[in-house]
């Protein structure tokens, strides 16, 4: 096994578990509902949102930085 196809690998892992994270977040917006004055106007962040947002990243910055290198050719074949 290569070293290119072990970096192919962690890099359509990060893919898919950036696709999963991004569907569990949470809508931000309220849309049309905010006009009739039931949006909160102050809402705290809980942990666990604060938790998948630094996971969610982390996933973007390893997933950018692969697909960099990957279509640079910078890994030995």
């Amino acid at each position: 096994m290569t070293l290119t196809k072990i970096v192919q690998g962690i890099w359509a892992f990060s893919a898919l578990g950036l696709i999963i994270l991004v569907l569990l977040h949470s809508p931000k917006g309220d849309g049309i509902g905010a006009i009739g004055g039931q949006a909160q106007l102050f809402s705290s962040t809980k942990s666990a949102e604060n938790t998948l947002n630094r996971v969610t990243w982390a996933l973007v910055v390893i997933f950018l930085g692969l697909t960099v290198v990957l279509s640079a050719n910078w890994l030995p074949k």
